[in-house]
């Protein structure tokens, strides 16, 4: 029996990602340009979110995580736009028989505010994933100014995601 028809109907993965704020960096959340002082430190463009859901969707498939697709230390990933690194996670999620069920992420950030920005997130990442925006739920919440995050320096992001084998 192949692999993938082994596997069960239904999985779920986890994604987390942290980057450090510096000066002299866009700050990209969610494939969305936030305008602000600071922007995420990295190599690629550092988008937490959109890193943790690649992890969550790569761990739901038993894929590893982003680094090891998308290593650090490849230039062809400098500065690399992380919703084009989606595209390929979702790729090889289709690839392995799933679909994306649903989504759920928490970016963890003292400031900017996210809010404003959410349902452009799920817009561009509902796109990215092939699924409705209804399948996507991404919400903000801060630490109290608790913790790296609370102090400004830097911001976090979880993400669960289930797949479901394809029809």
């Amino acid at each position: 029996m192949d692999r993938e028809k082994s596997m069960p109907p239904m999985r779920i993965g986890h994604g987390y990602d942290v980057h450090r704020l510096v000066e002299n960096r866009r700050l990209m959340m969610g494939g969305v340009h936030i305008p602000w002082r600071k922007g995420l430190l990295g190599h690629s463009d550092a988008d937490v979110l959109v890193h943790a859901i690649a992890d969550a969707l790569l761990g739901a498939v038993g894929e590893g995580d982003i680094g090891r697709h998308f290593p650090d230390n490849d230039p062809a990933y400098k500065d690399a736009d992380s919703l084009k690194l989606l595209v390929r996670v979702e790729e090889l999620v289709a690839g392995r028989g799933y679909v994306l069920g649903n989504l759920d992420a928490t970016i963890i950030a003292q400031l900017p505010k996210m809010a404003p920005h959410i349902q452009q997130m799920c817009e561009k990442i509902a796109t990215v994933l092939k699924v409705a925006v209804g399948q996507i739920n991404v919400k903000a919440t801060t630490e109290e100014g608790l913790g790296f995050s609370g102090a400004g320096e830097g911001i976090a992001a979880h993400a669960v995601a289930l797949v479901v084998r394809a029809s």
